[in-house]
C-alpha cells in the first residue's frame, strides 16, 4: 500500500517550517534538536520529521537525501515536493490523478478505501489534512504539462501517421526522416532538357538518404 501512515496533528506551522528548512543548511542528520534550533520545539512540530521521511526527503535514520538537497533550491522546491507527494501517495493518485485538488472529505474517503478501514475517521481526517497541507505548498503544473506532451507525442508518432518513407521521393506526400515528418515542395526550373531533371532528382535523393 503506497499511502503514508504518518501525519501531522497540526498543520498550522508547516509553511513556516518548510520556509525555515530552505533557509538553513542541510544538517548531517535531521534531529529533533535541529528542528528546535529552527524555532519549532513543540511535539506537534516534531511529527514533520516522520513526514519528511515518508516523502523521501530523509532516510529512515534522518540523513537528508538527494531530494532534500534539491528541495532546498527555492526555484525547484515546489516541483520537487510535488514529485515527492505523487510518489508517497501513489495509490491515492491512482484513484484520482488530480488528488491534490480534492477536498478534504474526498481525500479522507479515498484514504479509507485504500487503507481498507484500518484507521479511525479521526486519524484519516488528520492524514487527509496533512496531505492537503503539503500539496498546497507544491506545484503540480509541470507534471500536467509533461503528461499532455506525452499524449500529444503519441498522436504525432510515426506509428499513427501515414507518412511515406524517406526513399519515396515520388508524388507530393510528406517525407519521414528519423521519426520526423517533412513536407517538401519543389519548384522545377523551366527546361526542355530531360538531363536537367534527372540530375536534380539524383541530387535530391542523395541528400535525403
Amino acid at each position: 500500500m503506497s499511502l503514508p501512515t504518518s501525519y501531522l496533528t497540526s498543520v498550522k506551522n508547516l509553511p513556516a517550517i518548510i520556509d525555515s528548512l530552505q533557509k538553513a543548511q542541510a544538517p548531517e542528520r535531521f534531529t529533533q534538536k535541529f528542528l528546535e534550533d529552527l524555532g519549532f520545539p513543540s511535539s506537534a512540530d516534531r511529527l514533520v520529521i516522520t513526514m519528511l521521511k515518508a516523502l523521501g526527503l530523509l532516510t529512515d535514520t534522518g540523513q537528508p537525501t538527494q531530494r532534500y538537497h534539491e528541495f532546498l533550491d527555492r526555484s525547484e522546491a515546489k516541483k520537487v515536493l510535488a514529485q515527492a507527494i505523487r510518489s508517497a501517495y501513489a495509490d491515492l493518485f491512482q484513484l484520482n490523478k488530480n488528488a491534490h485538488q480534492m477536498q478534504k472529505a474526498d481525500v479522507q474517503g479515498k484514504m479509507k478505501t485504500i487503507s481498507q478501514g484500518q484507521h479511525s475517521d479521526e486519524v484519516l481526517g488528520k492524514m487527509a489534512a496533512t496531505f492537503r497541507a503539503f500539496s498546497a505548498l507544491a506545484d503540480f503544473s509541470d507534471e500536467v504539462d509533461v503528461s499532455r506532451q506525452l499524449e500529444e507525442g503519441k498522436k504525432l508518432s510515426p506509428a499513427n501517421s501515414d507518412a511515406r518513407p524517406v526513399d519515396d521521393v515520388s508524388g507530393s506526400g510528406p517525407l519521414r526522416m528519423s521519426g520526423l515528418v517533412y513536407n517538401i515542395n519543389i519548384h522545377l526550373p523551366e527546361s526542355r532538357d530531360p538531363a536537367v531533371y534527372d540530375a536534380l532528382f539524383r541530387s535530391l535523393r542523395e541528400h535525403l538518404r
